[in-house]
């Protein structure tokens, strides 16, 4: 008769049964060791007693009924006291520790724990260089040499007009006021137009000439006084004081009258400012307050034909003016306009206008 049958998988030969994986303690499977590991540098990072304790557990937890290949528990091993080293504080005595001269240097363990990890060299910060004076510099080029000594720039208009720079290049700086702190140095640069003068400081008013009084001189005088002021002599014209006069060839009203000028006397003369005498020949003298003044006085003119009378050799034949002494062009000698030529010019018989 035979025995009783069994099913399932056959017993070890040592009668013990084979271990369930399933059933193995929590703190034997490969998860756990590697969370023992990992939190070998978070409990060291609350207190280096905490990370220590971690860091047996963990070497305990590797070494110890682990499936881990040698190399694996080693590196495991390197890697779990290397971060509890990086974490943990500098000893505060380190600079005192003796250290014999003679003695030779222990073999490092691979269970010692690192107490601290060598300190990085910090670069030597570059001595700064002083920013030299550079009042007088264009703009752009005390902007470039600041910049480079890594200074932050700034710049603005250095009179009270406070004009927009720009174009760095057209700009000359007046002042320069530097600030910050070391590493974060800063500049201010005060400029003006390139060509015009600093003002005494900082944000005062520009030092432009006057006007001065220049009413009854010469327009030789008045234009040496005018250009002195830094007047460009394209931005200086001569005009006529009345509205019916005209002014001579030039060079030829040397001799003529200031009656008034454009700036007025006491206004301001930037150096890109226009400047207008208006003269009058002497003989005439200048516009009366009953004649109107400037531009809207007149001289004389008894036949109205537009020539002054101390200019018309005519003053009482309207036809004939300094222009034209013998007549205007198309008249007759006989003062007739009949049908034959008359002897006189006629714009009908030389053009298509008739």
């Amino acid at each position: 008769m035979s025995g009783p049958r069994t099913t399932g998988n056959p017993a070890p030969p040592d009668g013990s049964a084979p271990p369930d994986p399933s059933h193995r303690p929590w703190w034997r499977t490969n998860r756990a060791r590697a969370g023992f590991v990992a939190a070998v540098p978070l409990l060291g990072l609350i207190a280096p007693g905490l990370g220590v304790a971690a860091l047996v557990a963990a070497l305990v937890l590797v070494w110890r009924g682990s499936p881990w290949p040698r190399a694996g528990k080693i590196a495991a091993t390197v890697g779990a006291m290397a971060l509890l080293g990086s974490v943990m504080p500098e000893p505060e005595d380190a600079g005192k520790r003796e250290t014999a001269a003679d003695s030779k240097p222990a073999k490092p363990s691979p269970f010692m724990l690192p107490t601290s990890l060598p300190s990085r060299p910090q670069p030597s910060r570059p001595p700064e260089r002083p920013l030299p004076d550079l009042r007088g510099e264009r703009l752009d080029v005390a902007y470039s040499k600041a910049s480079k000594r890594g200074y932050t720039v700034a710049y603005h208009d250095a009179s009270d007009e406070g004009k927009d720079i720009m174009a760095r290049s057209l700009w000359t700086v007046c002042f320069q006021e530097t600030g910050g702190e070391p590493g974060r140095r800063t500049v201010d640069f005060a400029a003006v137009h390139s060509g015009d003068p600093c003002p005494p400081s900082d944000g005062a008013p520009m030092p432009w000439p006057v006007m001065p009084e220049l009413v009854w001189k010469t327009w030789k005088t008045a234009r040496a006084e005018v250009l002195a002021l830094g007047v460009d002599e394209d931005r200086l014209r001569a005009d006529e004081a009345y509205v019916n006069d005209s002014l001579p060839d030039e060079g030829e009203y040397d001799h003529w009258r200031v009656c008034r000028h454009d700036p007025a006397e006491g206004a301001k003369v930037p150096d890109d400012a226009w400047v207008t005498l208006y003269l009058s020949s002497p003989d005439n003298g200048c516009p009366e307050p009953d004649r109107g003044t400037g531009r809207d006085a007149t001289l004389p003119d008894r036949d109205g034909d537009g020539d002054p009378d101390y200019r018309d050799p005519y003053p009482g034949d309207r036809k004939r003016t300094s222009d034209w002494p013998n007549g205007f062009p198309g008249g007759s000698s006989g003062g007739s306009s009949g049908g034959g030529d008359g002897g006189g010019w006629s714009p009908c018989r030389h053009t298509r206008w008739c």
